[in-house]
């Protein structure tokens, strides 16, 4: 569950935080930085939906060619609550989450929306002149990015529990290096303003709600 993607040659590459259902507010902030469809791309950290109140736009913006995006755990609970059914302890978990939006849905958009979401990678890689900048929800499991993706490609139950859930780096404000890659952009951990910590930078600035903002940041 990894996807690559070569150099843009024609425009420019940008990666943005969780969105969380905020796409009128997304749209803005590209407009303010010129973002132009046609030549230009969009990478996401995950969290798509839930919390904010256009999460049913999130398939549009999947099948849009420009837009790519990580699965984060609120994908997962998402996937978990339709294959789980109506009125399961999942359902319910995903519910307190932000989700009651989902299971108001007819059953088969909601199946469309689970079928979506399971086609998302854990981790995306892209080159750029600086060299591989990668993009994952949450946090690596290994400082060594060759024997990370092993692990994910292996489909190691650890290794994607702390890819799409995993905080433990930023609550111990681990500035380790992960090695064989030259920056690692991750969402999932609220922070008032992008921070670093070795080469991984975090950028979810709560973009959902009214005290926050989308942090977009060019990949060079």
């Amino acid at each position: 569950m990894i996807k690559r993607y070569s150099k843009n040659l024609v425009g420019r590459d940008f990666v943005v935080g969780d969105i969380h259902g905020a796409y009128t507010k997304l749209q803005e902030a590209l407009n303010k930085i010129g973002f132009n469809p046609d030549k230009d791309r969009l990478f996401c950290t995950g969290d798509l939906v839930d919390r904010g109140s256009e999460s049913e736009k999130a398939a549009d913006w999947l099948f849009k060619p420009w837009f790519h995006s990580v699965r984060g755990n609120h994908e997962q609970l998402t996937i978990d609550a339709y294959d789980s059914g109506k009125g399961s302890d999942r359902e319910y978990l995903h519910q307190i989450n932000g989700g009651y939006w989902y299971s108001c849905l007819p059953n088969d958009h909601r199946a469309n929306i689970a079928e979506v979401f399971r086609t998302l990678p854990y981790v995306i890689e892209v080159e750029t002149n600086s060299g591989l900048v990668d993009i994952i929800h949450a946090e690596t499991s290994v400082n060594d990015w060759l024997l990370f993706k092993r692990l994910v490609e292996a489909q190691d139950d650890v290794t994607i529990e702390q890819c799409i859930w995993g905080r433990s780096k930023i609550k111990a404000k681990d500035e380790s290096i992960v090695k064989g890659v030259h920056k690692v952009y991750v969402g999932h951990s609220i922070v008032d303003n992008p921070i670093t910590l070795g080469n991984v930078e975090y950028i979810d600035t709560i973009a959902w709600h009214e005290t926050g903002d989308f942090t977009i940041k060019e990949l060079t």
